[in-house]
């Protein structure tokens, strides 16, 4: 082989000491350039996000690489299996309708069935899906009592006929109600209740909810009337808002207090979200933070009425399974107090400083993306949270 040689008086060792410094020096270079890149990658945008790119690394979320990380392989894994009986004309197969404040459990169904998490193979599935729509059955004026015979005669026939639920005792089957009237509807499946996954509006603990094996539903008002708020903070000059009826303990209290008082603007009186100037909707315009009291359940479609406008959600209620609880962080973008607190709600809202207010709602305009709904559903949105927390509790089912 041609070529120079090295001189002759240069020791063995210290070439073997050149050799290794370089080494280290492009150990160091690719390392700095690595960390440089991570730096300077741009944000996405927060609507059409690319499941394949990294989210960018925020405090919203309690563990951000390992969401991107769960999130991507349940976009190539999951699957789902519908069970096919039951007349779609009725209370199966088909929503009841894809608006209003029960308009999650139209979308859920509307999109399961056109995902690509849907398989027609049971034998490849993660989870069954049992769909039977309770909202549908009481828009037909279906009674309470008729109802819960229905659901009852309905899913004891598909564990007759398939074998898929005795393997777990249905604990890889799920329903989806986003209706108070659903908690009531599988009064009559107590094993359902017990070993299932309830993907629900309502996760109210004294109705059998379970916390971390059922799923709390966003109910969100769809479609919005109003565009979603965005940088707007020096129009919110209402410190507090909350317009409702007295239909629980907490509202009562809410409204007795602090109705009358002139920073925080308490009715007692429902504003009709469908008339007029869309009152009701532009109030979250100007509020900063928007008081979510729950009504006859611990849920209210006033937390994603918050969300959507850009009005900080004050969670008002001694328990709630939030939606999302275990991805996101809600204490950065909502104020969680006890129902004890309705009684110090305007100092505790003005202690709040303005930079802290800022960071509230730049993390709020965050998430709203998480609680939308699309169809077709698109990546990160409403549709694809619920059912990348499938995905996170079907790991823990063993068979």
């Amino acid at each position: 082989m041609a070529g120079k040689s090295l001189p002759a008086n240069i020791p063995a060792f210290s070439i073997q000491r050149l050799l290794l410094a370089l080494a280290f020096l492009t150990l160091i270079t690719f390392t700095f350039l690595s960390l440089r890149s991570l730096r300077s990658s741009p944000q996405l945008p927060s609507r059409l996000v690319d499941p394949s790119t990294p989210l960018p690394l925020s405090l919203v979320y309690h563990s951000p690489e390992v969401f991107k990380l769960n999130y991507a392989e349940m976009e190539k894994k999951f699957k789902v299996f519908i069970y096919p009986d039951g007349d779609p004309s009725t209370f199966y197969q088909t929503p009841r309708k894809m608006t209003g404040k029960y308009a999650s459990e139209g979308y859920f169904f509307q999109n399961i069935r056109e995902s690509r998490f849907r398989t027609e193979d049971p034998d490849e599935a993660h989870l069954f899906f049992i769909p039977i729509s309770c909202h549908k059955m009481r828009g037909k004026g279906t009674s309470y009592e008729n109802m819960t015979i229905i659901v009852q005669d309905y899913v004891e026939g598909l564990i007759k006929k398939y074998p898929y639920w005795n393997r777990t005792l249905g604990a890889d089957h799920f329903v989806v109600t986003c209706h108070d009237v659903g908690v009531r509807a599988f009064e009559g499946l107590p094993f359902l209740i017990k070993n299932s996954i309830r993907v629900v509006c309502s996760p109210s603990y004294d109705v059998g909810y379970i916390p971390h094996k059922d799923v709390a539903l966003p109910q969100v008002l769809q479609p919005f009337p109003l565009p979603a708020g965005g940088n707007d903070i020096e129009n919110r000059t209402i410190l507090g808002f909350w317009a409702g009826h007295r239909n629980s303990k907490i509202r009562v209290i809410l409204a007795r207090e602090w109705e009358n008082d002139t920073e925080l603007a308490i009715s007692n009186n429902r504003i009709n979200r469908a008339i007029g100037e869309l009152v009701y909707q532009k109030q979250f315009y100007r509020t900063k933070f928007c008081i979510c009291p729950g009504g006859s359940q611990v849920n209210s479609a006033r937390i994603s009425d918050s969300i959507h406008y850009g009005c900080i959600p004050v969670i008002l209620s001694n328990y709630y399974d939030l939606p999302f609880n275990d991805i996101l962080d809600w204490k950065k973008f909502s104020v969680i107090l006890k129902e004890s607190d309705v009684y110090n709600l305007k100092s505790i809202l003005k202690s709040i400083l303005n930079e802290e207010f800022i960071t509230l709602h730049n993390n709020l305009v965050e998430v709203q993306k998480h609680f939308e709904w699309h169809s077709p559903p698109i990546p990160y949105d409403a549709f694809h949270m619920v059912m990348y927390e499938l995905w996170l509790r079907h790991n823990l089912i063993k068979y």
